[in-house]
């Protein structure tokens, strides 16, 4: 006992009174700099006085070391976002892309997106339900589709529109994550390669169910084709000049329609077969002309590695990546909300078109059938392809109006569309303006008066609604890609596209409403009730997406996620 005493005693008078083991803040509180009493450092005996600054030189050394890790991580995060900020300001200040620049690279993909939708939309004058007891021609197998597989108009609208859809929204987001992260070259041409086999299957279809399924196919493999084109000029494309590329890929939609109107005409010539094996043709020739002309994507993926290998935290890229945490942050973007919607009651609308009119025309101008053909091609290949490029043109001299007049103080007119539009959303006055306008024009189509002058007129209407109508893609999709970032502008196309085949299911829904009011009658009390169908269906659906571009005008363009880190 007196010897752990003694032990005791010695121990308690090497260190100061009060003072605990030696931890950092021990040391701290010991230091030269820092020590709040300096009567005991005096006091103290001098092995443990230098004891004391040995281990308080080691604390700093550990402690700046340390300091200096975690700000070479810090700095690395920093340069990171700076190289992203310096690569966006540079592309913003870059050199304007030039006509030839923009042709070079959007004509092969317009001939890929031609051949896409005369593949899809050729159905639609391929089929006839017109009552041959009030035609002058009989119909017949060899050039109506239904009569030779004998399917009806509930299977017709099912098939027109509900069957594409099944695999296309299913691989919208797949395709639309793809085309943000390998080459959109190779993805572009398999899935036209695989729509055009589709469409030679049908030409060769002997049962419904045949058809059907070639239909599913063509709509998975034409939901890769979009994403991957308009993240390609997105990607290569001035943003000045964006809306005016993306309204030129766009008008393959009206090109596409024209010949799929002009298919009528070989249809007369050579029957509903003969004309689906001159389409797939078509879609073999837009391959091998894609292939020659397209650039090649391949120095795009070899640098997202270099830069994936580059960063210390991969893991959480890929994650950040990922198809279901892109798709979340882009659709927690109010302004994409409202977007998708008035974009999926626009699609409504455009759709119940593209896949009614034709049936309905032929109904109700039995006599012009020939003639509609031609005219038809003529009103969407060329009001719709005027109507979309000028719909980019000027979407993109807005945006460059806006940006020059910001500083100054506009009046009138001017002052009311500088406070409610900024520089992003100006291209989306368009949409809002040409939906509204179509309303009328689309119901005086429908709605012409019975006269010898019936057809031509319903064909000046049918003329005005596309004109003003079809400006509608071009800024919508550059308002879409400059309010979610390059990043995810693959992944939101995706979305897009998805929104057009959830849209299939309204010339789904107005086949199964049709089938069931049509009874046995004459063919003009069909194509009334067509028309009635047609009238209020497609009009309705205009009036909702104005409204929908219009709210999305004044809807944050930030993410919730973003919001709640900012406050």
């Amino acid at each position: 006992l007196v010897f752990f005493s003694v032990v005791i005693a010695g121990a308690k008078g090497l260190r100061p009174a009060g003072t605990a083991f030696l931890t950092p803040s021990t040391v701290r509180r010991f230091s030269p700099s820092t020590c709040k009493q300096p009567s005991l450092w005096p006091d103290m005996h001098p092995r443990r006085q230098q004891r004391i600054e040995d281990r308080w030189r080691l604390f700093n050394k550990i402690k700046s070391d340390d300091d200096l890790h975690h700000d070479r991580n810090k700095l690395l995060r920093k340069t990171t976002q700076l190289k992203a900020q310096t690569t966006d300001t540079d592309e913003e200040l870059a050199t304007s892309s030039s006509l030839s620049e923009i042709l070079i690279l959007v004509f092969p993909l317009l001939i890929i997106y031609v051949s896409n939708q005369w593949s899809r939309y050729s159905i639609s004058y391929l089929v006839d339900f017109s009552d041959p007891d009030a035609t002058t021609n009989a119909v017949s197998a060899f050039g109506a589709m239904n009569v030779d597989l004998q399917f009806t108009q509930s299977q017709y609208g099912l098939l027109a529109s509900t069957a594409f859809t099944i695999l296309f929204a299913l691989s919208s987001l797949i395709a639309g994550n793809l085309a943000d992260k390998y080459n959109r070259k190779i993805l572009t041409l398999g899935s036209c390669g695989i729509w055009t086999l589709a469409t030679l299957w049908t030409s060769q279809a002997q049962s419904y169910n045949e058809v059907l399924i070639a239909r599913v196919i063509m709509g998975g493999a034409c939901a890769f084709a979009v994403p991957a084109a308009y993240t390609l000029i997105a990607d290569k494309v001035s943003k000045d000049k964006l809306a005016f590329s993306n309204s030129i890929y766009g008008s393959g939609v009206y090109l596409g329609g024209a010949l799929a109107s002009l298919s009528l005409l070989l249809d007369q010539s050579v029957g509903w077969r003969s004309t689906l094996e001159v389409i797939g043709g078509f879609g073999v020739v837009s391959v091998g002309v894609a292939g020659l002309l397209l650039p090649s994507d391949g120095d795009r993926n070899a640098n997202k590695i270099a830069k994936d290998s580059e960063t210390p935290s991969s893991t959480n890229t890929e994650e950040e990546n990922s198809i279901v945490q892109n798709t979340r942050q882009i659709l927690s973007i109010p302004r994409v909300q409202f977007l998708f919607l008035a974009s999926f009651l626009r699609f409504c609308s455009g759709l119940m078109i593209g896949i009614w009119a034709a049936p309905y025309y032929k109904q109700a101008f039995p006599d012009n059938a020939s003639e509609y053909a031609v005219v038809n091609a003529l009103i969407v290949g060329g009001m719709g392809l005027t109507s979309a490029l000028l719909g980019g043109y000027i979407a993109d001299g807005l945006g460059t109006w806006m940006k020059e007049t910001k500083e100054e103080s506009p009046s009138g007119v001017s002052s009311i569309v500088h406070e409610y539009f900024d520089e992003q959303t100006i291209p989306l006055l368009l949409p809002i303006v040409g939906s509204t306008l179509a309303i009328p024009a689309w119901y005086l189509t429908t709605h012409t008066a019975a006269s010898t002058d019936a057809f031509e007129i319903a064909m000046f209407w049918l003329a005005i609604e596309y004109l003003v109508a079809e400006c509608w893609f071009g800024p919508t999709i550059s308002v879409l890609q400059s309010t979610v970032g390059k990043s995810k502008t693959g992944t939101a196309q995706g979305l897009f596209v998805l929104t057009g085949a959830v849209g299939n299911l309204a010339p789904t829904l107005l086949g199964w409403i049709y089938g069931n009011q049509v009874t046995e009658s004459s063919s003009s009390a069909s194509s009334e009730v067509l028309a009635n169908l047609l009238g209020w269906g497609v009009c309705t659906c205009y009036l909702l997406s104005s409204i929908f571009f219009a709210v999305s005008v004044r809807a944050s363009g930030e993410s919730m996620e973003t919001n709640s880190k900012q406050k």
